[in-house]
């Protein structure tokens, strides 16, 4: 049979066994131990009478005078299996407690203020601080978990009568060493345990360190001063009203991007791994010819196009420049596409498209270029554009057979920009005064032969004719040596040309015989031409103002011209209708217009030209135009010598 000794090893709980091991350490221990600010509960206390089971939590009436109070009977419980780890001691215990301050902590404590006052009291519940116990406690006893007592019970098992005594003796043990601690010494933080895990911390968090804390310090003044600012991205410049880049309300990506202000447009990193350069869907959101890249380029969806024609009566000497031609003074900007048609052109084709590449400069490159015979057609359009074009097509009509050099006839070319469709078509009719049958034949024979498009679809073939090319596109330019001269004699006209800048342009277009025919309907059905101001850009004497002075004595007239014809009204808005009276290698002035066509997208999948241009050329001409530069410069130096003044 066990005794009672034995008996009592049993039915002690853990914080009686606490309690007589300090009994004779505390300084007034035959005394109530009163609870400190911020320990557990001493349960309620009852009658003796009426609860004949004596109140473990009672520390005065357990005495070792009295041994058959602590030799009464009750209901056994287990002994508190101990932990299975390392009993640190007070050093290792003190060190693993310990935290090196930083730089800025360190001026907050020497200036009396803790710089985690604010974080953590906001963070960490009011929970008792615990310090390190004093040498003759285990620090073993403390690492075992406590459970909280139920709030409301009024009596509760032994185990948890022991736990408030336990609770009792460790904050009396805390007060005893905070009094024993040095006056000059700091003292210690208590050991913080958050009941759940922190929060996630905010993506607008921003200081100079890190904190103790997923949270700003409220104390930190200067906290919207180190803040990360929000970056807008500026939009692109080529527009007045375009919209804002989709990126300027995403905050993670720009504040990642740390670089500054840029006019350029920006590109989604998906966009460019998603993205196919070898067909372009217009439907699918976010597609190479779809609407909002189309707004990104264009905002009000309009491009700009310079249409020139030019008969070079195949004269081998090119002019010295060609800046009056392809970027006229009247136009601010230069525009996005240039298309030049060219009939008895020059006999080195090569060197044509050189020079106007080197016109042109490194911010064009040369699209397409086609001829038949001594008709020559370029496109010029500028190089982050070019990947919004559909392969090039073109087509040819020959009007003169019997002549071995074709230099009667048509050239057609074709392609797509986004969804727009554009048919540009350059011609050389029949000659002569009194031949306005055979020019209206050849025109005819252009509208039915030319077999335009061929892979890239119809946008809208609905509305499109087998008998005449120019209604299966949406925006179509015509232009052109028509050969339409002014009626009347070549006394008549120089009458009207006499007055001098005065000159009645709209009585000299009463006689214009192409402007008869397009009233009457026989030629050009659905064309238009901007407003003529300009003199007849036929037939000059080469290299001077004055018009024909041979023997034949040609009536001026206005043979160059420019017409255009679109699919929806209003979507070709003519702006500048002019020729280049400086350009006098030939006895034709050149002709030029500048417009502004609206660009729409399409609905059908479009093969595009993948980035295709003439890169010999492009290096050609920028190699030519760096070298020229050089040359002007070194002319300047050599005309403005740098002169030494002696004084005497």
């Amino acid at each position: 049979m066990p005794t009672k000794a034995t008996c009592m090893r049993h039915t002690e709980a853990p914080g009686q066994l606490e309690a007589r091991m300090l009994k004779g350490r505390l300084p007034g221990a035959n005394k109530d131990l009163l609870p400190s600010p911020g320990a557990l509960p001493t349960p309620h206390r009852q009658d003796p009478e009426k609860n004949p089971v004596p109140s473990f939590s009672d520390p005065a009436k357990i005495s070792s005078e009295d041994p058959q109070a602590r030799a009464k009977p009750t209901t056994p419980q287990p002994p508190t299996r101990p932990r299975l780890e390392r009993t640190l001691s007070l050093d290792d215990k003190g060190w693993r407690r310990r935290r090196f301050p930083r730089s800025q902590e360190d001026l907050a404590t020497q200036g009396g203020a803790s710089p985690y006052k604010g974080s953590e009291q906001d963070m960490a519940p009011q929970a008792p601080a615990h310090s390190c116990p004093p040498p003759c406690l285990s620090t073993s006893l403390q690492e075992i978990p406590k459970p909280r007592r139920a709030v409301g019970s009024e009596g509760g098992s032994p185990s948890s009568w022991g736990n408030c005594l336990s609770g009792m003796i460790s904050t009396s043990l805390e007060l005893l060493h905070r009094e024993a601690a040095p006056a000059g010494s700091s003292p210690r933080l208590a050991i913080l345990c958050p009941p759940r895990p922190p929060p996630t911390p905010d993506l607008n968090v921003a200081s100079n360190s890190p904190r103790m804390a997923n949270k700003v310090d409220s104390e930190h003044a200067d906290h919207k001063h180190h803040a990360q600012p929000r970056l807008v991205r500026a939009h692109s410049s080529l527009g007045p009203s375009r919209p804002r880049s989709p990126l300027a309300c995403d905050t993670h990506s720009l504040h990642s991007a740390k670089s500054s202000f840029s006019l350029l447009a920006p590109i989604r990193t998906k966009d460019v791994r998603s993205r196919s350069y070898l067909e372009g869907s217009l439907l699918a959101s976010g597609a190479l010819l779809g609407a909002d890249e189309l707004t990104q380029y264009f905002p009000d969806r309009n491009m700009a196009l310079f249409v020139a024609t030019w008969n070079m009566q195949g004269q081998k000497e090119l002019p010295p420049s060609l800046d009056e031609f392809l970027l006229p003074t009247e136009a601010d900007y230069t525009q996005d596409l240039y298309v030049i048609g060219v009939q008895e052109g020059c006999s080195d084709r090569r060197e044509w498209e050189t020079r106007l590449q080197e016109t042109l400069g490194p911010r064009y490159v040369l699209l397409s270029s086609a001829a038949h015979g001594v008709l020559y057609v370029s496109l010029f359009i500028r190089r982050d554009l070019i990947w919004f074009c559909s392969e090039v097509e073109c087509s040819t009509v020959t009007t003169r057979i019997v002549s071995q050099i074709k230099t009667k006839g048509a050239l057609g070319v074709s392609f797509t920009f986004f969804g727009t469709s554009f048919l540009f078509i350059t011609s050389h009719f029949t000659s002569g005064d009194g031949k306005v049958a055979e020019r209206l034949l050849d025109y005819t024979r252009t509208i039915q032969a030319l077999a335009l498009p061929r892979n890239v679809p119809d946008t809208n073939p609905y509305r499109s004719s087998a008998a005449d090319v120019t209604t299966r596109f949406d925006e179509v330019f015509w232009f052109g040596d028509f050969n339409f001269r002014l009626s009347g004699g070549r006394m008549a006209v120089e009458a009207i040309l006499k007055q001098g800048l005065d000159v009645d342009v709209p009585a000299l277009l009463q006689h214009d015989q192409l402007i008869q025919e397009m009233k009457k309907g026989s030629i050009f059905k659905g064309f238009q031409e901007p407003d003529i101001h300009f003199l007849p850009s036929y037939k000059f004497d080469i290299g001077k103002d004055t018009y024909d002075s041979t023997s034949k004595q040609r009536t001026p007239s206005y043979t160059d011209r420019v017409l255009y014809r679109s699919r929806h009204k209003g979507d070709i808005c003519p702006v500048k209708y002019s020729s280049c009276p400086g350009i006098k290698t030939s006895d034709h002035r050149p002709v030029y217009g500048l417009f502004r066509v609206k660009v729409r997208p399409g609905r059908d999948n479009i093969p595009l030209a993948a980035g295709k241009f003439d890169r010999e050329l492009y290096l050609i001409g920028i190699k030519r135009r760096i070298s020229k530069e050089i040359q002007k410069q070194q002319a300047m130096k050599n005309q403005n010598p740098s002169t030494i003044c002696t004084i005497s």
